[in-house]
């Protein structure tokens, strides 16, 4: 199998899950219907701001956060609603999203363009 490459990889994965615009999440989070995780840094948070609501999950814990076999199981990864995963650019949040999907979240999508398509968009960043 030749190798693939971090670009490739998130092409596959956005062809794998549910590609929301900006104005599809501010939908989905003002009918209240939606969870939506940040998956940045700390450090990026800090930087650019976070979307009014959102609920931060790093990456790197995202597996663990997402498992309720585990003690570090966080109550909002909740597989029985809606999860919207976004990042800084929509790359980790389509990987992080087909990951959600395999462990067995049916209900899952991603910001495609991440934080920077929402403030492209004109939508509201709370520092």
């Amino acid at each position: 199998m030749a190798a693939k490459s971090a670009t490739e990889l998130v092409k596959e994965a956005k062809q794998q899950i549910e590609n929301l615009s900006p104005d599809e999440v501010e939908t989905s989070l003002r009918d209240g219907g939606a969870t939506l995780i940040d998956i940045r840094e700390k450090e990026e948070l800090s930087q650019t701001g976070k979307i009014p609501g959102s609920v931060h999950a790093p990456r790197g814990m995202l597996e663990f956060y997402a498992d309720e076999t585990l003690p570090y199981h966080k109550p909002e990864f909740d597989k029985s609603k809606r999860i919207i995963l976004h990042c800084a650019s929509g790359g980790r949040s389509a990987l992080a999203a087909a990951t959600l999907k395999q462990m067995g979240y049916e209900n899952v999508a991603h910001l495609d363009g991440g934080i920077k398509a929402w403030k492209e968009a004109g939508k509201n960043v709370e520092q």
